[in-house]
């Protein structure tokens, strides 16, 4: 069955493999500050979290259910925007990993028309996405694409050593993946989904998820797919946007898995993105979640910050 992943793999269409790639350092620059988005301020305490209906792939070790306490902290209510980040690269002159290593990788239903010379190739296991010289944040549909229109929308194929970088330069850093998980959960104790537990209540579309036979036929206005403004659709009960679809976001924590391969050590991604569906990959669920290598980027992936609160635990 076709669908964003394959069975016991994650969603995120391709990684960087050291015979294929070779890394550079990253160049970071800190001190500076960017205009900030807003942020929702959260008590912290403590919260019942992973896969309360058992509905995760197993090898993504969503469970069990354990209660686990996170300080008070502030978090982005928005994944951070093109606008954003265009002031990041601006100040500092950072190149992205998908600048410096020369592509990234573009789901096929978006190839630009100008990139097709530039395609490199088609991920094995997952040959909807496609490796594509100069595709990168400004360029998310490869040579000929670019942001209009986008402005605020959220920046992808963003590397976590990128949204670190970017958290750097803002004063700010990544969630932990308990902090994403109780803040996508709005206050909801066990529920599926930032909002409860059925999809679409009263038939209202509350995410930016695949709609269609996937990979081939989006069902949506045009075959429309891909992002939507980061303020699409109804916050959750802390007024956090798009926490489920549209996005896969990093976190700041390692994916420990035994079955890993040796390498650079992966990190966490959260929340699904636009091109998850039911049909195999439901990781748009509040307590799913996947992982990729630190310098792998995609047209699906990008961040949201968050920042330290001082003051005690709730009673």
């Amino acid at each position: 069955m076709s669908s964003c992943c394959s069975p016991g793999r994650p969603c995120t269409g391709g990684s960087r493999g050291t015979t294929e790639f070779l890394a550079l350092p990253t160049k970071r620059t800190t001190g500076r500050h960017a205009p900030a988005l807003p942020m929702a301020e959260l008590p912290g305490g403590t919260f019942r979290m992973g896969d309360h209906f058992d509905e995760g792939h197993p090898a993504d070790r969503e469970g069990p259910v354990r209660e686990v306490t996170v300080a008070p902290f502030a978090i982005d209510t928005t994944a951070v925007t093109n606008t954003q980040y265009a002031r990041f690269v601006e100040a500092t002159g950072h190149r992205t990993d998908a600048e410096r290593y020369g592509s990234s990788y573009v789901f096929h239903l978006l190839l630009h028309p100008a990139a097709e010379p530039h395609v490199l190739g088609r991920v094995a296991n997952a040959p909807w996405w496609l490796g594509v010289e100069g595709a990168a944040w400004h360029s998310p549909e490869g040579p000929g694409s670019d942001l209009e229109g986008r402005a605020d929308h959220p920046v992808v194929h963003i590397s976590h050593d990128d949204a670190t970088a970017y958290c750097d330069w803002a004063g700010l850093r990544l969630p932990t993946e308990a902090e994403w998980e109780y803040a996508a959960r709005g206050g909801l104790d066990g529920a599926r989904y930032p909002w409860g537990d059925e999809l679409t209540p009263d038939g209202r579309e509350m995410c930016n998820i695949w709609q269609g036979a996937f990979p081939h036929r989006s069902d949506r206005p045009g075959g429309r797919t891909g992002t939507v403004p980061v303020t699409a659709h109804q916050p959750n009960g802390h007024g956090l946007h798009n926490v489920a679809g549209n996005v896969w976001e990093w976190c700041s924590d390692a994916f420990a898995a035994p079955s890993l391969p040796a390498g650079p050590v992966e990190r966490i991604i959260r929340g699904g993105s636009y091109l998850c569906h039911d049909s195999y990959c439901n990781r748009y669920r509040v307590a799913a979640r996947s992982h990729n290598t630190p310098d792998s980027s995609t047209g699906h992936g990008g961040f949201r910050c968050a920042r330290t609160l001082t003051g005690d635990l709730p009673a």
